[in-house]
């Protein structure tokens, strides 16, 4: 019987689709969140510890493996503010 190996599409890349709204948003999502795990892991030595670590438990080294293992796991969200209609004043304070 074959053993299952981790691939690069793992997760596969529907099951990440369902967590989003659109393959844009993935993608942004995911870049921006393995910039972050890339630098926790380049100032682990300097003990700053202001980066919030990795939040799920990953066998890949690869910052994008792990951003996307984390979008996949539910522990990364997205936030998309409300639109402002053209025209309309802003309101008054």
């Amino acid at each position: 019987m074959a053993e299952f190996k981790p691939t690069m599409m793992d997760p596969p890349i529907e099951s990440l689709l369902d967590k989003v709204d659109s393959k844009y948003t993935l993608v942004s999502l995911a870049a921006k969140r393995a910039r972050e795990v890339n630098s926790y892991f380049n100032q682990l030595g300097e003990g700053l510890g202001s980066i919030v670590p990795p939040q799920v438990t990953s066998i890949s080294r690869k910052p994008l493996s792990i951003a996307l293992e984390e979008v996949a796991a539910g522990k990364i969200t997205y936030h998309r503010p409300a639109e402002e209609k053209v025209g309309e004043a802003p309101p008054a304070l």
